[in-house]
């Protein structure tokens, strides 16, 4: 009898088809979830105009997408390791997807806000199983690269809703961005045929064939046998209590330091795109100035985020971290003194690269810190809490401006969360993270050019 250990040939595996696929596939969520994230945002001027609504109601319509994230990331993060991660993802696109064209078809404030809430349950939902997607079926070597590159869908999906916007509503009303966000619900039955099951669902369920079909996929040299056991250690299959898990084997104080992380890190994301063109017009500078300082933001993240999986593949992630988080502690609070324009575009797009970056960095640092087994319940559980950062913030940062504050004062104010969150993430005890897989079973031999299958 074969015993396989599919977290080291997952581990081990040279980049093929099949990653592609999951990539392609994680990638295509996370920008039809950042599209129906930015669309609210795009249209909330006519919104504004047609429903008559003041800025503060206009405020809370939008904020109650976040407030849905937050409820989203914990239960449907936490649901996934129980029904399964592809239709714990299905039901985050229904649910997306649905509400936010329902969103569409309202015409009060508080009927539009409980829509935007209910999809935000799946915009919320859908970030820890992609996320833990991606990192269960990425290979070591290149794992944070892969989860940094499809979260940068998330820019993506915000582009794809400013240009279907500005093509839509001047022709169709505010309501065709939000009626077109239904299609992806169409994809649904391709996805749940492409997407692979997560490994300790299939394991748990004994659905050995299908497993002996990702051995294939992972492994093209895997010639599959009558007798093959599939398994994963003890810590990657154990499904019991998952939230419990969290805070067992050592790893109850990096859980705590992870929850600060995100909620600071998410706190200066949310801070920055809800002020920074507010703050900048205010210092002086023309409104489309302001703008562009928000699509340099942006463009930042982007470049941050790729590049910052580019070096936690090469470096230590955990340090990789901490030194971004610096980055934006100095970038932040130098936004607020003069500097020529060109430097101060730099400085911003550093901002963007070492906010929204780092934060796309940090799921992929979780990710890789908790077992298989319950993966999406710890990124669920610290996406969730973190998400409160994000509603604080622009209230926070609004009753700053509101104090005519000077202008460092309030970029300061921004750029302190960033030295709590490093020292967060310098205390995260790397040593209780899921260990590098063993083969299961007897010593490690070579079985058809499979890596990490054991022998009887």
């Amino acid at each position: 009898m074969r015993h396989i250990d599919l977290h080291k040939v997952a581990d081990e595996a040279r980049f093929n088809r099949f990653h592609w696929s999951v990539l392609l596939w994680c990638s295509l969520i996370i920008i039809f979830d950042g599209y129906d994230l930015a669309v609210a945002g795009i249209a909330l001027p006519s919104i504004m105009k047609e429903m008559g609504v003041s800025p503060t109601n206009a405020g809370f319509m939008v904020s109650s997408a976040l407030f849905g994230m937050m409820f989203g990331a914990i239960f449907l993060g936490t649901i996934a390791d129980k029904i399964g991660r592809r239709r714990a993802i299905a039901i985050c696109i229904v649910l997306f997807s649905v509400f936010t064209a329902a969103a569409g078809l309202t015409s009060d404030p508080v009927t539009f806000s409980v829509m935007r809430f209910l999809a935000g349950l799946g915009i919320g939902g859908v970030m820890p199983n992609v996320v833990a997607q991606m990192t269960e079926y990425s290979p070591r070597k290149i794992r944070s690269t892969m989860v940094t590159l499809m979260f940068s869908g998330y820019a993506v999906g915000g582009m794809l809703a400013a240009v279907v916007g500005k093509g839509l509503i001047e022709s169709h009303g505010w309501q065709s961005v939000f009626l077109a966000a239904a299609l992806p619900v169409l994809l649904i039955p391709v996805i749940l045929k492409s997407m692979p099951e997560s490994m300790p669902f299939l394991i748990k369920t004994g659905q050995t064939a299908r497993l002996q079909a990702i051995a294939a996929q992972l492994a093209p040299s895997f010639r599959p046998q009558p007798d093959d056991s599939f398994d994963l250690p003890q810590q990657d299959r154990d499904t019991t209590a998952p939230i419990g898990k969290l805070f067992q084997e050592g790893r109850g104080f990096s859980t705590v330091m992870f929850w600060v992380a995100f909620f600071m890190c998410l706190f200066m994301v949310y801070a920055l795109s809800s002020w920074l063109a507010k703050l900048m017009a205010g210092a002086g500078y023309t409104l489309g100035s302001a703008l562009t300082f928000v699509l340099v933001l942006n463009f930042g993240g982007m470049v941050g985020a790729i590049g910052g999986g580019w070096l936690a593949d090469r470096f230590h992630i955990k340090y990789v971290l901490v030194g971004m988080y610096l980055l934006a502690a100095l970038s932040i609070s130098l936004l607020g003194f003069p500097v020529p324009t060109a430097a101060l575009f730099v400085l911003v797009g550093l901002a963007g690269a070492s906010t929204i970056g780092t934060q796309i960095v940090t799921y992929a640092y979780v990710g890789q810190y908790y077992p298989m087994a319950v993966r999406s319940t710890g990124i669920g559980w610290a996406s969730g809490v973190g998400r409160s950062g994000a509603i604080l913030a622009p209230i926070v940062i609004g009753g700053l401006v509101a104090m005519a504050l000077p202008l460092e004062h309030n970029f300061m104010a921004i750029a302190l969360p960033a030295l709590i969150a490093a020292v967060a993430v310098f205390c995260v005890r790397h040593g209780r993270a899921a260990p590098s897989p063993s083969a299961v079973g007897a010593p490690d031999t070579v079985v058809a050019g499979l890596p990490a299958v054991a022998s009887k």
